[in-house]
């Protein structure tokens, strides 16, 4: 089950936390996984553990906000079975707290990011009769959050451009769904945490763990195994749908 042999996938923001995991994960089912990140150096680690596992990859350097460079990007790479849309970056702040920069950056990246993407990929899998879409939304693109206005901004477009591609392109045999995350031990929370709350690091990470209701962040490879599911044949009855792996976050956090 849920082998991708003989597949090409797309995983933009793959050099590290969810992006190297499913990457990582789609390499050992047998995929061909093109790494999509800002430079080669931010993705070499990734393709590092790939080909240690005997896996199959490469890197591109590429801007995801930059259409000229996805386009060239996609038609250097000119098979594509499945792309994860997964580049994203965080903002924190209320709206008063949110420069036009700031706004913008975020937008650029985890917006327009996945619209050039998608701008890009689907004309080359109607040519090859079909393929799978999965994009990184968040329980953010669901339900309100504090001081998280421009993220949560992003990742409503991302789920409502969820929507919309799977209406539009089901005819064309190409799925599409999303992910919505809540808190996943990545990187990026270290970093967050350790640049936030000097000296308070477990204190603070304990507290954010426990904000979901199973009482734990979620792990990059668990985010990797639904994927998994999503972008293979076994989900081939799946389209338009949005999946929280939030350990009750939604449901349970009254």
């Amino acid at each position: 089950m849920f082998n991708l042999q003989g597949k090409t996938a797309v995983v933009t923001g793959g050099g590290s936390g969810i992006g190297k995991a499913i990457a990582v994960l789609f390499a050992q089912q047998g995929a061909f996984v093109n790494i999509v990140e800002l430079s080669a150096n931010a993705g070499q680690d990734t393709l590092d553990t790939i080909t240690a596992a005997g896996g199959q990859a490469q890197v591109h350097a590429c801007d995801v906000s930059q259409q000229e460079q996805v386009l060239a990007t996609f038609e250097a790479i000119g098979k594509v079975d499945i792309l994860v849309n997964n580049a994203g970056i965080a903002h924190v702040g209320n709206v008063e707290k949110c420069a036009a920069t700031d706004f913008d950056r975020v937008f650029n990246v985890n917006v327009k990011g996945v619209y050039n993407c998608l701008f890009s990929a689907i004309p080359l899998m109607k040519q090859q009769g079909g393929g799978v879409i999965l994009n990184m939304a968040s329980i953010a693109s669901s339900i309100g959050l504090p001081d998280r206005f421009a993220y949560s901004m992003s990742k409503g477009a991302v789920l409502t451009m969820t929507l919309s591609i799977a209406k539009d392109y089901i005819k064309d045999n190409i799925r599409c769904n999303c992910i919505s995350p809540a808190r996943v031990h990545t990187p990026f929370v270290d970093g967050f945490i350790a640049k936030n709350y000097p000296g308070k690091e477990e204190e603070m990470f304990a507290k954010l763990s426990a904000t979901q209701p199973i009482g734990r962040m979620a792990k990059p490879e668990e985010v990797a195994q639904l994927a998994l599911f999503l972008c293979s044949d076994e989900s081939g009855f799946i389209t338009g749908s949005d999946y929280p792996i939030d350990g009750g976050f939604i449901r349970l956090n009254n």
